[in-house]
């Protein structure tokens, strides 16, 4: 028969195998979280490319959205606020950023598609986007999107009726020491 210490031991050691366990998955859950979002376009994030299937019949809307957080001191601006495209067609379009600070910045952006079902059929072959941008003090630039939306978007009952996708960004300051000194 087991006493109670033991039996108090044995409770023990399994909450802190638990403890354990939970801790690996809160760490985990960022990636995974991340890699489901883009294999599956939930809630709104675009997929990746190497190039566009070919255009085929009909029309989508694309809008074009840029916002900044406060703390990074940009303009930041779509040159066109909208296009009509061909699904499959390989588009390009250009957001323009400007540092308005007095020294170097940088910055990265954050992206989601809405509604948020056209995530999955939203493919980028090329964006600013993908990486860290850092601007010389009062230096302009134009960044190009290339991208191209999936025709299989008109064959899904969930989303066959969608005449137009929403592409937003935010651009985020980036902390590190070169941005900072």
């Amino acid at each position: 028969m087991t006493t109670l210490a033991a039996k108090n031991r044995i409770v023990g050691f399994r909450a802190a195998i638990f403890g354990l366990v939970m801790l690996g998955v809160a760490f985990a859950s960022v990636p995974l979280y991340r890699a489901f979002c883009q294999l599956t376009g939930f809630d709104g994030t675009t997929q990746r490319a190497d190039a566009a299937p070919g255009a085929v019949a009909g029309q989508i809307g694309v809008r074009f959205d840029a916002n900044i957080n406060a703390a990074l001191p940009w303009k930041f601006a779509p040159e066109q606020k909208t296009v009509r495209i061909h699904p499959g067609a390989r588009t390009t379009i250009y957001y323009t950023a400007e540092n308005m600070a007095g020294r170097a910045t940088t910055g990265q952006a954050a992206f989601n598609v809405s509604p948020s079902q056209a995530g999955a059929y939203f493919s980028k072959i090329e964006c600013f986007c993908f990486t860290e941008q850092t601007l010389k003090a009062g230096e302009k630039v134009r960044m190009p999107v290339v991208f191209f939306v999936d025709p299989k978007l008109r064959t899904d009952p969930a989303t066959r009726d969608i005449d137009e996708i929403t592409l937003s960004y935010t651009f985020y300051p980036v902390e590190s020491p070169v941005a900072t000194r």
